[in-house]
């Protein structure tokens, strides 16, 4: 048996939970000199962008396996993600008229109410004429850690908005979306909070995505409440570490969060396990639909996978809201224990996407059609199936024969 070409990883950014991983696996880390010459790269989205970028020339090799879809924003813009998540509902109200019934989409109403400003306004106007008493938030379209983020109740407040902002080199305003705010969410402490959930895309033709459980519930540093006197105190509204780790009630020792773990068991205690189960079995189907949204538009490249990091929010009526989905979830760490999770969420993806004889072996690569089907690990560390289109289709022609 020969010696195994060592993987030569790289990435643009220093992040521990990344370099450690790579280092414990005796990978060696990729020097500028050695060009193209590269087998694992943990890559920013802006680097992601230029090597996909067709007028650079740049063609990934069959050794080669990367950390984001060429177009991964279809779903983590938030414009673009809704942009596709009400497409996609369209399309299976129609498929429904086209089979000869019609089709309840209700299920598929886990998007507040959302709007892309300013090209949305008048539709924006009409909804807000319908609720004129309702609290709505306002997000930019491409930033992360609660930046730009604030509630407004006021139409003049929209409009004063729209007419102050300045455009950018291109010559437009900077795209917001506005969304109607969750003003009753569930409150643990009388604290409001939301989940960072991590899910793994290994292709998205046919769709295959794992969920992990080592996800988080993240707290204000305030207690909730609507009082408009608080409408501008974010750390009664927003989750974000980055905006709640400068505040005085800051709990630097768990870092406001809570493990999944304890989250489940939480809920499980004071609303039963049957409620439990089925607000963690609607989380799956949103995560899960919203993956099919972008399905038919997202490139799928077998060189890449994805790492979302999913915000979900629970209103008091235990239902599950899509907030947001992020391409580069944070990997920095506020706590020993938020190190931990993330390095054991790092090492359990690099499991999943890399096979133990990489880059020697295609098994990564597309399968050929002509050999038989072999089931799919259904866990993988803290990772879990979620779903499997070919797992599927597999088990329905087994059914047939």
């Amino acid at each position: 048996m020969g010696i195994q070409t060592p993987v030569r990883w790289r990435s643009d950014f220093d992040k521990f939970v990344v370099v450690s991983n790579c280092e414990r696996r005796g990978w060696l880390r990729w020097v500028p000199s050695e060009g193209e010459d590269w087998n694992f790269f943990w890559a920013s989205v802006h680097t992601v962008k230029q090597i996909f970028n067709p007028d650079n020339g740049i063609r990934l090799g069959e050794h080669q396996i990367i950390n984001h879809f060429p177009n991964h924003y279809e779903l983590t813009r938030k414009d673009l993600m809704v942009k596709n998540l009400k497409r996609y509902k369209k399309e299976v109200e129609k498929e429904g008229l086209l089979a000869g019934s019609e089709v309840n989409t209700d299920w598929l109403e886990f998007l507040p109410m959302t709007f892309s400003l300013p090209a949305d306004f008048a539709l924006f106007a009409e909804e807000f004429k319908r609720y004129p008493h309702s609290t709505w938030i306002m997000k930019p379209t491409s930033k992360s850690q609660g930046k730009g983020i604030f509630l407004v109740n006021k139409m003049s407040t929209v409009k004063k908005w729209i007419g102050v902002q300045t455009p950018t080199i291109r010559g437009t305003i900077e795209p917001y979306v506005i969304s109607r705010y969750i003003d009753n969410p569930l409150l643990i402490g009388g604290r409001k909070f939301d989940l960072r959930l991590y899910v793994c895309v290994t292709s998205y033709r046919p769709l295959k995505a794992y969920f992990c459980n080592k996800g988080f519930a993240r707290f204000c540093n305030s207690k909730y409440t609507a009082e408009m006197c608080e409408m501008d105190n974010l750390e009664v509204h927003l989750t974000n570490v980055a905006i709640n780790k400068h505040g005085k009630t800051y709990n630097e020792k768990h870092g406001n969060k809570w493990p999944l773990e304890n989250l489940r068991l939480y809920m499980q205690g004071t609303h039963g396990h049957k409620a439990s189960d089925q607000l963690f079995q609607s989380i799956n189907m949103i995560i899960i639909h919203s993956l099919k949204a972008v399905q038919g538009v997202m490139v799928n490249d077998r060189h890449c996978f994805e790492l979302y990091g999913y915000d979900i929010i629970i209103d008091d009526a235990l239902k599950p809201w899509i907030i947001e989905v992020n391409a580069s979830p944070s990997l920095s760490s506020t706590t020993e224990s938020d190190r931990s999770l993330k390095c054991k969420v790092i090492n359990d993806v690099m499991n999943l996407v890399i096979p133990d004889d990489f880059p020697e072996s295609r098994a990564w690569a597309n399968k050929d059609p002509d050999q038989p089907f072999r089931n799919p690990p259904q866990t993988v560390g803290s990772f879990e199936l979620l779903i499997d289109e070919e797992l599927e289709i597999a088990n329905k022609r087994e059914a047939r024969m």
